[in-house]
């Protein structure tokens, strides 16, 4: 009988060889201390037996004990009929009288050990002639009163006998216990095995079920037969693949909207390039210098479309938290603000920058940070009429950093101020060219730095005509560390540039 969860060949451990080892080790480890603790049990019992027949013996004899002129004495023959239990062991049985000397019985059992002489009947093991002997001594009092007279030579009754009856007992006891354990230990191997793979038959059909899936099938596990056990991890292969799904939707979502966004910008460069080329055949150099700058100006619009959808995609696949490490926004956002001088300057609008000369520290990603600012400072001088204003503001809260941008352009409708975070969204009646993009793009980059993102009217530089508008983040703030120097002055112009 096999089994899909035995070890395999590539390295890999094995549930099921695991689960096996760890129940048979133990048990192939005990068997054997087992083994010897039903060893000691079982020579133990038939000690027992053995002591208090022997004892009881003892007792017998001394019942014949004549106690005559302070000497006792046994009846002729009293030793000699003692009967053994098995013809395979040897018996020794030794009267001593009050002076020491053997009266009857065996000479060679020796005196017991000098200690205290006890009146009742003591047990002791000793070696004679080769043989190990089980013995019990009696001491007598002269008088059979041990109370009366206690300094007197008291005799001494022994009796023992060779312990080959009782390791026959002590491993009958053993092969009555062990054996059926030869036979049992298969059994429970066996009934082992069987219910380990009935408890990984599910994970042995959820893992044939997850192979036989096809490559884009990404709908969630579900299995009537899931074991409680590995239920959290089918859990978060579901929600990897819920997460998997959502990835490949926005890589799919991304594909198209790029493909559809650059036949626009492509079909026009086309046209723009075919009409230099007749115009050019006919020496129109007037209209041929026209086509080129159209060409031109779309060519720019495309590649700024590509910059906006590889910097979607790139905020859109970055992992939250991913690279962030502290720095200073204050001093980030000095540094793009350099870089819309001159597109500020060339429509004539006051670009500025509000900040304390303090840094503001926060944990974030440079190039995601630089590419939101560089986004919102695009959009509000593209929308703001030539001579406006456009401001980058920043405040320290007390656990947070603020982040604004506004500007005195048409500004947004309450109506529309969450469809403009949508991609490629575009406000009819606007007369500013752009690919809908940018607020996706910021949007998605304050998610990945846990801030939260919102649309207002500006409320400092704001007219009926033109309400303006102001773009307001709040980050999380990091703890100031001791050795941050001040930033700049405090507020930068764009005359100060």
């Amino acid at each position: 009988m096999s089994h899909d969860s035995t070890p395999s060949t590539n390295g890999q451990s094995s549930l099921f060889g695991e689960i096996l080892d760890w129940m048979l080790a133990p048990l192939l480890l005990l068997w054997p201390m087992s083994v010897a603790v039903t060893w000691l049990v079982a020579k133990a019992i038939a000690n027992q037996a053995f002591d208090s027949a022997l004892e009881q013996q003892v007792q017998n004899v001394r019942q014949q004990v004549l106690f005559t002129a302070a000497q006792p004495s046994l009846p002729a023959n009293a030793l000699r009929n003692l009967n053994l239990a098995d013809e395979s062991d040897l018996r020794y049985a030794q009267f001593r009288g009050v002076d020491g000397s053997v009266q009857d019985g065996d000479n060679e059992l020796p005196i017991p050990p000098d200690e205290e002489r006890k009146f009742d009947v003591q047990l002791r093991t000793i070696v004679l002639q080769g043989h190990e002997l089980r013995v019990a001594s009696l001491w007598l009092a002269p008088d059979g009163n041990p109370a009366s007279n206690a300094s007197a030579n008291p005799a001494l009754l022994q009796i023992g006998e060779t312990i080959h009856q009782r390791a026959r007992l002590a491993n009958a006891i053993i092969r009555g216990v062990i054996l059926p354990q030869f036979a049992i230990l298969p059994i429970a191997l066996f009934l082992v095995w069987l219910a380990l793979s009935k408890g990984l038959l599910p994970i042995t059909l959820l893992q044939k079920k997850i192979r036989a899936r096809q490559s884009d099938d990404l709908s969630p596990i579900t299995s009537p037969q899931i074991p409680q056990e590995i239920f959290p991890l089918v859990q978060s292969l579901n929600e990897m693949l819920a997460r998997l799904e959502h990835a490949i939707a926005q890589q799919k979502r991304f594909i198209a909207d790029a493909a559809h966004q650059m036949k626009t910008p492509l079909a026009g460069m086309r046209m723009q390039a075919e009409l230099a080329l007749r115009d050019a055949a006919q020496n129109n150099h007037a209209e041929v210098q026209r086509s080129l700058q159209q060409l031109a100006a779309s060519s720019e619009n495309a590649t700024r479309l590509v910059n906006q959808l590889l910097a979607l995609a790139r905020a859109e696949n970055q992992q939250p938290t991913a690279q962030h490490h502290r720095l200073d926004l204050n001093e980030l956002a000095r540094q793009v603000l350099q870089d819309w001088v001159a597109p500020a300057l060339a429509r004539r609008i006051d670009l500025g920058l509000e900040a304390p000369p303090d840094p503001m520290w926060l944990n974030g990603q440079p190039m995601l940070l630089r590419e939101l600012i560089s986004n919102l400072l695009d959009n509000a001088i593209r929308y703001t009429p030539e001579q406006g204003i456009v401001t980058l503001r920043l405040q320290e809260l007390a656990h947070e950093i603020v982040l604004e941008v506004e500007d005195n352009g048409p500004g947004i409708a309450p109506t529309e101020r969450e469809q403009v975070f949508e991609r490629f969204y575009r406000i009819l009646g606007n007369a500013a060219q752009g690919s809908g993009l940018g607020l996706a793009i910021v949007r998605e980059i304050a998610r990945q730095h846990q801030a939260s993102i919102s649309i207002l009217d500006n409320l400092h530089y704001g007219e009926a005509a033109n309400p303006g508008c102001l773009v307001r983040l709040i980050f999380p703030k990091l703890a100031p560390q001791a050795s941050s120097a001040p930033s700049p002055a405090a507020t930068l112009t764009l005359e100060e540039v």
